[in-house]
């Protein structure tokens, strides 16, 4: 590295662009290595004491696990593939890294500048392939421009709506020789609210008869949260969270009523609709969180709506907002602290809606009596909170499996929720495999379905590699339950392709020298979880427990029976 003022030394470009990482603060880099970027692995090797190269299985669970890496840190993932084929793998992360609005900078291999437009072997032009997912693509064509393209890279990823971003790397480019100084640290740029906002705001809120607060999106902070709590209870208001972004308020606390997304709380969506004030702060307000866009109306909603959002290009992008504000969550939550207004007007509604939300914590009414199964999975979620510690860590990927997480599950605050809003299924696992790398001494639990599994259930030998302790629980009904689900509301009877036929999961976990164990009734899951903590915890290893799920408990409030024989009344 060179900040000095003197002359700088000549580098090759794979030496530059190290240097460059390390400047940029990258202590962990995820990958799959390729002949495109061995120039780049030999400058890192000069940075092996401080700079971390995981070694990944699979392109597409390395750019999940740097997607993790950064909902987890806080700061932005770093990702190295190879051209082509890896570059398409490793594409499934930097998707669900735009949809969630996670900072990433991807290093793809290229082939060398001599090449290019000739369709050589594995090249892919990567500003029309990345281009409608990414913040910017580009192409770094002379090794003396490495530090700038760099710089940007991270300071785009990182300021106002985060998101990812794409360098390709000409193979040639690698190995020249430059000499350049090398450019300073990105600072990350975020918009504040005007103090005319905060008080117009809270004119707003003073007005209010059933006002509603839905916190999502990224970029949120410890004091952040803090601070939104500190308003939330000085001004006695309902606090929801968007899909996928539970973590951002404490479960536990009396000012929570739920999670708006898929599966929401049919009590929950009545209160939003009948809201007269929503202030949604963070959350991009898209079709999840929305329910297909119904819970509030496009373009202008009937309720009241503030919207506040780090990206000044999602604001008004969808929803024509009464108050529109461009500001980084720390600085919006910050300037909240001190709003404070008369509440009389909905202090009895709080204590209702807190009702309904711990109501919808309850056993399904489906699964009582002589209609539970044998394998009780609202059961499975008590004996967790029995067993896990508070801020314990979940992880997981798409599929009706995970409505147990994401219903029943307290999650007690920022970072102990790691997931994608944009239904990505392989995600648990390498997100699990990242956590339990960056957070060697918390408890790391990952829900996955039987086929989200198999996508990603490679990333066990990354675990074994790194002694990352973690727990995976696959939920086995022998099918994609989710597709399942609606193929037999809309095509009653006529199953095809959604059928699975899927080997011992619990022997696959051994084989990576981790646990493994089958449970088919309630009774036998609680002394596997133990051994299985025990194991994560002991011998740094990944432990699997297999359950072998009823394929009637497709969801907590409908068996497959009753889909079914609705869809085929219809």
């Amino acid at each position: 590295m060179n900040l000095s003022t003197s002359a700088p030394a000549a580098r090759p470009g794979g030496q530059i662009l190290a240097d460059a990482l390390a400047i940029q603060g990258v202590d962990t880099v995820f990958g799959v290595p390729g002949e495109s970027y061995l120039a780049v692995l030999d400058g890192l090797h000069r940075h092996r004491e401080r700079i971390r190269f995981v070694i990944c299985r699979q392109e597409g669970g390395a750019a999940f696990m740097a997607d993790a890496w950064a909902k987890l840190t806080g700061r932005p993932g770093a990702v190295m593939v190879t051209r082509g084929p890896g570059a398409s793998n490793a594409s499934i992360g930097v998707h669900a890294a735009f949809q969630d609005s996670v900072p990433m900078v991807v290093f793809v291999g290229q082939v060398g500048t001599d090449f290019l437009d000739r369709e050589a072997f594995q090249e892919v032009d990567y500003r029309r392939m990345f281009g409608q997912m990414t913040k910017w693509v580009a192409q770094i064509d002379r090794a003396d421009r490495i530090p700038e393209y760099v710089a940007r890279a991270f300071q785009v990823a990182t300021s106002g709506r985060m998101g990812p971003v794409v360098l390709a790397l000409p193979e040639d480019v690698l190995v020249q020789q430059a000499a350049v100084a090398d450019a300073a640290c990105h600072r990350p740029v975020r918009a504040s609210p005007g103090a005319a906002q905060i008080e117009q705001l809270a004119a707003m809120l003073a007005r209010a008869e059933r006002p509603f607060v839905m916190l999502g999106g990224t970029g949120w902070t410890p004091r952040a949260c803090e601070d939104l709590r500190v308003f939330a209870e000085a001004n006695r208001l309902p606090v929801a969270c968007a899909f996928r972004y539970q973590d951002l308020f404490d479960n536990r606390h009396p000012n929570y009523v739920g999670d708006v997304g898929i599966g929401v709380n049919p009590r929950l969506a009545e209160r939003l609709r009948q809201a007269d004030l929503v202030l949604a702060i963070g959350p991009r307000l898209g079709e999840m969180t929305t329910s297909g866009y119904t819970l509030l109306e496009a373009p202008r909603p009937k309720q009241a709506l503030v919207h506040v959002h780090a990206g000044i290009e999602e604001l008004g992008r969808v929803y024509q907002a009464d108050l529109m504000i461009a500001s980084g969550m720390p600085e919006f939550a910050a300037a909240l602290r001190g709003v404070s207004v008369d509440a009389s007007a909905w202090t009895g509604s709080l204590a209702q809606a807190r009702a309904e939300y711990e109501a919808w914590q309850g056993r399904p009414a489906i699964y009582s009596g002589a209609a539970a199964p044998a394998l009780d999975l609202w059961e499975l979620v008590q004996t967790l909170k029995r067993l896990l510690p508070a801020d314990a860590i979940l992880t997981n990927g798409a599929g009706n499996f995970a409505t147990w997480a994401n219903r029943f599950w307290p999650y007690a605050g920022l970072r102990t929720l790691l997931s994608t809003t944009s239904g990505s299924m392989g995600y648990g696992v390498p997100a699990a495999v990242a956590a339990a790398i960056s957070h060697p001494e918390r408890t790391v639990v990952c829900f996955a379905g039987d086929g989200d599994f198999l996508m990603n259930g490679q990333e066990l030998a990354t675990a074994a590699q790194y002694a990352a302790g973690l727990v995976v629980i696959v939920f086995d009904n022998g099918m994609y339950g989710t597709i399942r689900m609606h193929q037999e509301r809309e095509y009653p009877t006529r199953v095809l392709g959604t059928e699975l036929a899927n080997p011992d999961f619990a022997k696959y976990g051994e084989a990576f020298g981790g646990f493994g164990a089958r449970v088919e009734r309630t009774a036998q899951f609680e002394p596997a979880m133990r051994a299985a903590l025990e194991h994560a915890r002991t011998r740094h290893r990944p432990a699997v427990i297999h359950l072998k799920v009823d394929p009637q408990a497709i969801t907590p409030n409908a068996t497959l029976d009753a889909i079914r024989n609705a869809g085929a009344k219809r």
